[in-house]
């Protein structure tokens, strides 16, 4: 299959969320046709409402996998439209999840870098109307990716996805995530030195975690 992107998504409305910290999210992205600027700060068109814990360079794009999302919708016996997750980018024949931590991507005349896992949160939750949404979430560990933008340019739907260079190190995104192979992501601490910040914490609270359960 080629990968390539099946829809570019940006913020259709603002919604109200029951959170005193974050009363409004952007979540409700959905598809736009022709090409999208993006720049270093994401998509033309896009914003995110809580600037503590998303956008920013290593959350500028947002990217989540067709096949996950049919996963998804097949286990909760409903349709999930393109940008229910808040993706930019739905994209077929190429890993989100599962793509390695620095991998980089040419679409368009824009090229992006994975950098990190997507986080559930409380937000997400409320914008489900799934019963325990956050743990299901967590556990399947479906997260999709966080991009940032290396070259500006314009994409859209049906340019192919092109992986320019892949870390030999391995460390995929579902790894940060779920702190999976310590090994690993203790070569990826030292062979990343522009390892997103986010990731550099949830990778290291990993290993902490680990250290504190050896036996002195």
């Amino acid at each position: 299959m080629t990968a390539r992107v099946e829809a570019v998504c940006v913020v259709f409305a603002e919604r109200d969320t029951p959170s005193r910290r974050a009363p409004r999210t952007a979540i409700d992205k959905r598809p736009v046709t022709g090409p999208v600027r993006v720049e270093t700060a994401g998509l033309t068109g896009d914003h995110v409402c809580d600037t503590k814990f998303h956008g920013g360079r290593d959350k500028a794009v947002y990217a989540y996998s067709a096949a996950e999302a049919r996963r998804w919708a097949d286990e909760l016996g409903r349709e999930l439209p393109v940008g229910w997750f808040g993706e930019n980018l739905r994209v077929s024949g190429v890993a989100t999840t599962d793509a390695v931590i620095g991998t980089r991507w040419r679409i368009g005349t824009t090229e992006l870098e994975v950098t990190e896992p997507r986080v559930p949160c409380g937000t997400f939750a409320h914008w489900s109307g799934e019963p325990q949404w956050v743990k299901r979430f967590t556990a399947r560990a479906d997260v999709g990716a966080y991009l940032r933008v290396l070259v500006p340019g314009h994409l859209q739907a049906g340019d192919p996805v092109e992986l320019l260079t892949v870390p030999a190190h391995g460390v995929t995104v579902r790894d940060v995530f779920t702190g999976a192979h310590p090994g690993r992501l203790r070569a990826l601490l030292a062979g990343q030195p522009d390892l997103a910040r986010d990731a550099q914490a949830r990778v290291r609270k990993f290993l902490n975690r680990l250290e504190e359960q050896v036996p002195t």
